[in-house]
């Protein structure tokens, strides 16, 4: 896992989180201003969470259409990243390895200044962000040489856990950064895994995850779509299983989903798609073949060009089905 110890096992240490008004909420107080970059339905909830703890949250964003919005979460939002800059801890939560990097190196082609050049020595970047473990490497060297620190927290869980403050969250970096930021950890999730000192192992651990949870969403739709065609209802089928042997989370939370056809927009199929790039890209590295992964992808990539891209990754189901011949597949007219 990490590139000093590569046939190391994990070493898990895990805290669990805090409800509002314990520990966390008053540790909080300690922290000065948070910045906070990437205001999304993930990001807008959880700064939202830290004002309503009492904490003053500058939220960062370039169009200024969504000001009055971010304000009514009680942040204080900004156009300017350099509101961010005397900011001791920065917490980005964005898309993609692309997004990441910009925001940490700028861009002088469109005047945008990074976090790396601006940030006060000893003040922390708390990535949030699920992307590559090349990209979080890049990013914690480039810190590290201006004297600042990094760690890697990426979350598990949706909007909705977002909201009521049940992230699980997989935290990598120096010791004493993490512990800076568990106040604001304990704030957002309801536990803290800390997997070690180098932040891509919290990055690689997150995708391998986000994989075990794709290919569980893709067999839930197959074996949905054969009750289906049998002309069963598949709720009672999705009830047994989820109540015997496959009781976990992922199972029971999409299970039920899919089984009342539910795609409302959630994790979208082209930011599970990303994922399913770097976790595949990851396993070559290390010479391991994940085939279970690439029909996932496939499976995506068919889902997007279809017209599906709004639709949350439960919509996995939903391609299973027509492939099964149960739905008609709609005919998708290019722009």
């Amino acid at each position: 896992m990490s590139k000093h110890q590569p046939n190391s096992p994990i070493a898990i240490a895990s805290a669990p989180g805090n409800l509002p008004g314990q520990r966390g909420d008053a540790a909080l107080s300690c922290v000065g201003e948070i910045g906070f970059v990437g205001l999304g339905h993930m990001g807008a909830a959880m700064a939202a969470n830290l004002a309503a703890s009492g904490r003053r949250v500058i939220a960062y964003v370039r169009r200024p259409d969504q000001i009055g919005r971010l304000e009514a979460l009680g942040l204080r939002p900004t156009t300017d990243i350099g509101d961010l800059l005397d900011c001791k801890i920065v917490i980005s939560m964005l898309p993609d390895d692309d997004a990441v990097r910009e925001i940490v190196f700028g861009r002088k082609d469109i005047g945008l200044d990074g976090l790396a050049a601006g940030l006060m020595p000893g003040a922390i970047h708390l990535s949030m962000s699920t992307i590559s473990t090349a990209a979080a490497s890049l990013l914690a060297s480039e810190h590290a040489r201006k004297g600042q620190g990094y760690v890697a927290a990426p979350v598990f869980g949706n909007p909705d856990a977002a909201k009521a403050r049940q992230l699980f969250i997989i935290a990598a970096g120096r010791s004493a950064d993490i512990v800076r930021c568990q106040p604001i950890l304990d704030n957002l999730g309801q536990r803290t895994f800390v997997i070690g000192a180098d932040p891509q192992d919290a990055n690689l651990v997150k995708l391998l995850g986000n994989m075990m949870s794709a290919t569980a969403l893709e067999m839930l739709g197959e074996v949905v779509a054969v009750v289906r065609k049998r002309g069963l209802d598949p709720q009672p089928f999705v009830d047994i299983m989820t109540g015997t042997m496959f009781g976990g989370r992922a199972h029971k939370i999409y299970g039920d989903k899919i089984a009342r056809q539910t795609y409302a927009a959630g994790f979208a199929l082209p930011l599970v798609l990303k994922d399913v790039r770097l976790a595949l890209a990851e396993a070559e590295k290390a010479g391991v073949p994940m085939p279970s992964v690439g029909v996932v992808r496939d499976r995506l990539i068919t889902g997007i060009a279809r017209g599906y891209g709004d639709l949350d990754w439960t919509a996995l189901a939903l391609i299973a089905a027509e492939e099964a011949g149960l739905y008609a597949v709609p005919s998708v007219t290019p722009d």
